[in-house]
C-alpha cells in the first residue's frame, strides 16, 4: 500500500513544504513565552509571509512588536488583527489605542475613545479601563503642551525677549509678540515681562497687554505700573482682569441702560469700552465719574454718527486720547 503524501502548501502562488507555517509561528509564540521578542518577531514575521494569521498569531506578534518597541509596525498588526473582528476585541483595542499613545498619536486616541463611549459598546467591567486610558492620554496631551509652551518660553528669552531688545521693536512688533504669548507659560519670563512694564519707554497700551497676560496666569509677583501720571503696584495673582473691575461693571451697566433700544451705537460703544478699558488697565477711567464717563462714551459714538449736540468735552479729549492709545500711536 502507498503512503498518502501531504499536499505542498500554495500561498500567493508561493509553494511550501507541509508543516512550515506552523512550525515558524510554534517558534514564534516560543521564544514570546521566553521574552525573546526580537526573535519572535523575526519568525512572526517570516510565517505571516505565507499566511494571513489568526487571531492568536496576530494577538501575540502585535503584542511582541510592542514589547520590542517597534510601535509602527505593531499598530499594523494590531489592526489586521482588529479586521478580523476577535473574540477579546476591546483587550486587542486597548494595546492599540496604547501603541497610538507611544506614537504620540493623542488625537486618534481620543477620537476612538470618545467614539466607543458615545456608541456606548464598551462592557462594563472594560468601562473603567478605557476611562482611565482617555484620563492618561488627556494627561500627556496636558504635559506636552506645557513643555512646548516651556520650550517656546525659552526660546524668547534666548532669542528674542529682553527688556532692550522689545524696546527695539515698534510697537505693532511688540503688539504681535504679546499676542503670541497668549498661548505660553508666560511664568518662566515673568521677570522680564515685569521689567518691560515698569520701563518708562514702555507703550502703555502694551503694558496693559503685558500685564494682563499675567493676571490671567496668575503670577504672583509686584509690578509698578506707571501711566497717565500716575503709579501702582499690583501683584497681577490678586488683580481683576479690565472687565472685571467696578467702574467698567458700572459703566457698562449704565449704558445698557440707555441705549438698549440703540442696537448699532451699543454695540460700538461697548467696543470702544473694552478696548480703553484695556489702555488704562489697572487705573480704569482715572478719576471721572462713572455716569459721566457713560454719558461721555454715548456722546462721543453719536458725534460720530454725525449727531452734534451739547457734551462734556474735556471727557470727549480723555476718550480721543485713549482711542489714539488703542491705535498704538504716541501719546
Amino acid at each position: 500500500m502507498k503512503k498518502k503524501r501531504k499536499k505542498l502548501q500554495v500561498f500567493e502562488n508561493v509553494v511550501m513544504f507541509p508543516g512550515t507555517v506552523e512550525q515558524l509561528l510554534s517558534q514564534a509564540h516560543g521564544y514570546a513565552e521566553q521574552y525573546q521578542y526580537d526573535l519572535a518577531n523575526q519568525k512572526f514575521a517570516e510565517a505571516l509571509q505565507y499566511t494571513y494569521g489568526d487571531e492568536t498569531a496576530l494577538s501575540v506578534y502585535a503584542y511582541s512588536l510592542y514589547e520590542a518597541r517597534d510601535f509602527e509596525k505593531a499598530k499594523e498588526i494590531c489592526e489586521r488583527l482588529l479586521e478580523i473582528g476577535p473574540s477579546m476585541y476591546f483587550e486587542a483595542m486597548e494595546l492599540y489605542l496604547t501603541i497610538c499613545m507611544q506614537l504620540r498619536q493623542f488625537q486618534q486616541v481620543e477620537k476612538i475613545i470618545e467614539s466607543l463611549l458615545e456608541e456606548e459598546v464598551i462592557p462594563d467591567e472594560q468601562l473603567d479601563k478605557f476611562l482611565r486610558l482617555k484620563n492618561l492620554n488627556a494627561d500627556i496631551v496636558e504635559k506636552k503642551r506645557e513643555q512646548e509652551e516651556q520650550i517656546i518660553a525659552q526660546e524668547i528669552i534666548d532669542n528674542e525677549l529682553s527688556t532692550a531688545q522689545f524696546l527695539e521693536k515698534t510697537t505693532e512688533e511688540q503688539l504681535v509678540m504679546a499676542q503670541d504669548l497668549t498661548t505660553v507659560n508666560v511664568r518662566p519670563i515673568a521677570p522680564i515681562l515685569k521689567e518691560v512694564i515698569e520701563h518708562e519707554k514702555t507703550h502703555p497700551f502694551i503694558k496693559s497687554l503685558l500685564l494682563i497676560l499675567l493676571v490671567e496666569q496668575e503670577v504672583a509677583i509686584d509690578v509698578e505700573v506707571k501711566k497717565f501720571n500716575r503709579a501702582r503696584i499690583v501683584n497681577p495673582a490678586e488683580l481683576e482682569l479690565p472687565t472685571g473691575l467696578p467702574h467698567f461693571q458700572a459703566i457698562t451697566t449704565n449704558i445698557l441702560e440707555q441705549l438698549h433700544q440703540e442696537p448699532s451705537t451699543l454695540e460700538l460703544v461697548q467696543h470702544l469700552i473694552t478696548k480703553h478699558a484695556i489702555a488704562t488697565y489697572p487705573f480704569e477711567w482715572l478719576d471721572y465719574d462713572d455716569e459721566d464717563v457713560a454719558i461721555g462714551y454715548i456722546d462721543f459714538v453719536r458725534q460720530m454718527f454725525g449727531k452734534v449736540q451739547e457734551m462734556d468735552y474735556e471727557i470727549i479729549d480723555f476718550l480721543q486720547q485713549l482711542e489714539k492709545l488703542t491705535e498704538l500711536q504716541h501719546m
